[in-house]
């Protein structure tokens, strides 16, 4: 060996010496290897410890005499990764060790021996579990927090949603239907598009519905709320007015489509059989459908032609949709 090489050599002697004094000192883990034969030069009294074996019998033992296989075979992959790079090399080992998961942090470096020795595989282990451990607690802390505010946040909507509804259809409330139907006037009044309005009421009551009382009629009203919310889009809207009259308010739909609409509501409102103290019970509706600008030119207009055409349907013998007439403007030639 040449006098660089032992000047080198020496270094790294010098280099390791430090290493293993500030590490003993501050109670890391420290475990040197022959870099070929992966033999255990020198283990401090920590990783000892650790490994609950005396340092004197350690000594000259390899990973595969002290892990299990599947651990001894990856530290010793981790290890010829190291040799084959020229700096440090960090890698994450989960160990199973006297019953406890450890996640260890390994810092890797080797070193040279003395001269004509083989190097030397330098190792400082970490204990990472109490620190990942307080990272997993953190953040299903706020996963627990975030759930948490979500669920305030939707008992908030419910809470405010529930002053919204009626009780027995689930349906929106009359003063918060005229809000929409408000709203949908001026906004087709801008952008000169259509919608249309459809006032339903329910045809009068068999005598087996009437005979059991206001729970029955209670039932039904549930059914009439679940046929028209799964008849209706988001952008709609649908209310009970009062007793057993409701409205549609169909946003962006023409009069054509929107009897269309309706009547396949009707169909499913004769055929829904609702069921109460073991019978089944009946009902069918009345439908008066208009459309704004084409059948009104006003809130109230639009209102009082649905009304006609819903006493028209009544007219009828119920269970029927009827369409409002459409206003023609008077004009000269």
């Amino acid at each position: 060996m040449n006098v660089r090489s032992e000047a080198d050599a020496s270094s790294n002697r010098a280099m390791a010496q430090l290493l293993r004094a500030v590490l003993e000192g501050q109670g890391a883990l420290l475990l040197m290897k022959e870099a070929t034969t992966g033999r255990y030069v020198h283990v401090n009294d920590e990783m000892a410890a650790f490994l609950k074996r005396s340092p004197e019998w350690l000594s000259g033992k390899t990973d595969a005499d002290v892990f299990e296989p599947g651990i001894a075979t990856a530290l010793r992959a981790a290890e010829q990764t190291a040799q084959s790079q020229s700096g440090p090399l960090v890698s994450d080992h989960r160990i199973e060790w006297a019953g406890l998961r450890h996640d260890f942090s390994v810092l890797r470096v080797v070193l040279d021996g003395d001269p004509g020795a083989d190097r030397l595989l330098c190792s400082v282990w970490s204990d990472q579990s109490a620190a990942r451990m307080k990272e997993v607690q953190m953040r299903t802390a706020l996963e627990q927090l975030e759930q948490q505010q979500r669920a305030n946040e939707a008992l908030r909507r419910e809470l405010k949603d529930q002053g919204l509804r009626d009780a027995a259809s689930g349906l929106y409330t009359r003063s918060h239907f005229e809000d929409q139907l408000r709203r949908e006037v001026d906004l087709s009044t801008r952008e000169h598009r259509e919608f249309a309005l459809v006032l339903i009421e329910v045809d009068p009551l068999s005598d087996a519905v009437l005979a059991l009382g206001d729970p029955a009629q209670a039932r039904i009203f549930e059914a009439m709320g679940r046929l028209l919310r799964s008849n209706t889009r988001a952008m709609d809207a649908s209310c009970r007015l009062d007793g057993t009259r409701f409205a549609v308010l169909l946003s962006g739909v023409g009069l054509a489509t929107a009897h269309s609409r309706m009547e396949g509501l009707r169909r499913q409102c004769a055929t829904q059989i609702v069921v109460h103290e073991a019978q089944e019970l009946g009902f069918t509706v009345s439908m008066g459908v208009a459309s704004f600008p084409h059948t009104a030119h006003s809130q109230e207009d639009l209102v009082a032609a649905s009304e006609s055409a819903m006493a028209e349907a009544r007219r009828r013998g119920g269970n029927h949709v009827t369409l409002a007439s459409i206003r023609f403007e008077a004009g000269g030639v």
